[in-house]
């Protein structure tokens, strides 16, 4: 995984952590459900990073 990749995905997290944050604060349970999903989709984009890590040093 590039760093570059690394930063993009930890920003999603932290994006998605914050987004869900503001919607437990506000009630709003649409941005909260948004965060959850960014927070998903930046583990899913880690896993997959290092399944090709994987495969590269074989």
């Amino acid at each position: 995984m590039g760093l570059g990749d690394k930063i993009s995905n930890a920003a999603e997290d932290l994006g998605g952590k914050a987004k869900e944050a503001a919607g437990n604060a506000t009630g709003n349970d649409r941005l909260k459900a948004e965060g959850q999903a960014d927070q998903v989709k930046a583990d899913a984009k880690k896993v997959g990073e290092s399944v090709k890590d994987e495969f590269k040093r074989k």
